[in-house]
């Protein structure tokens, strides 16, 4: 079959010609387009997969998701699925959170410590989202998660090679709190890394990598980020 396949794709005679244009002719067959039935379809197609997804938010996914955190959680819109919780986490959300299904939230494996993530008021946690807590995270009013933001409370592994070859943990000098202060705003991509405040107002440029604390009311930008520009 191989072989015959070879010979149709590369043959100059007229029968290989044949077959491949009626192979290529059947390959790119199209239904042909109905532009009142097929918007009518496309209409009823969305219209199904939206009732559906807020049917799910509303019974399922949200009830759920509250059963595992604490705080008053008023208003709290959770969509497109539900957050992965991992570890023992302590969880806590005031009024109006916005959070993507598409989220990991993770808390240190350490029986000493409980990690705890707080987040405040009109907070909202963009799509694909990973919160690491190493021992706290706080996300204060008004802040604002882009997509694909990694709060990196700690590693994982250790620094030395061997010990991550065994499988050793990371060791508690290397976690730290992150502090997101109220208003700030984190662009698409940017990771935090522990033991980092972020200033109220402030804003981290996508992409960027935040090792040290970030002023208030100023932009960030880069790996290792650094100030471009003042706000006020």
């Amino acid at each position: 079959m191989s072989q015959l396949t070879i010979w149709v794709k590369q043959s100059d005679t007229l029968f290989a010609k044949v077959m491949r244009y009626t192979y290529f002719s059947l390959k790119h067959m199209q239904f042909p387009l109905i532009p009142i039935v097929h918007k009518a379809l496309y209409f009823c197609h969305k219209s199904c997969l939206h009732l559906s997804a807020e049917i799910g938010r509303f019974f399922y996914f949200t009830p759920l998701f509250k059963s595992q955190i604490s705080g008053s959680k008023r208003r709290l819109y959770l969509y497109s699925g539900l957050p992965q919780i991992l570890g023992n986490l302590k969880i806590r959300f005031d009024d109006d959170v916005r959070i993507s299904g598409v989220s990991s939230l993770i808390g240190r494996s350490d029986p000493t410590i409980q990690p705890t993530l707080i987040v405040g008021n009109n907070v909202d946690i963009g799509w694909q989202n990973t919160i690491a807590v190493g021992r706290n995270v706080v996300i204060e009013d008004d802040v604002r998660l882009a997509g694909r933001v990694f709060l990196a409370g700690f590693p994982g592994h250790p620094v030395d090679s061997r010990e991550r070859a065994m499988g050793l943990p990371d060791k508690p000098e290397q976690i730290g709190d992150i502090v997101l202060k109220k208003g700030c705003w984190i662009g698409t991509g940017a990771t935090i890394i522990g033991g980092v405040t972020v200033g109220e107002g402030a804003i981290v440029a996508a992409s960027s990598v935040v090792t040290h604390d970030v002023p208030a009311n100023v932009m960030v930008a880069g790996n290792p980020a650094v100030i471009v520009k003042h706000l006020n």
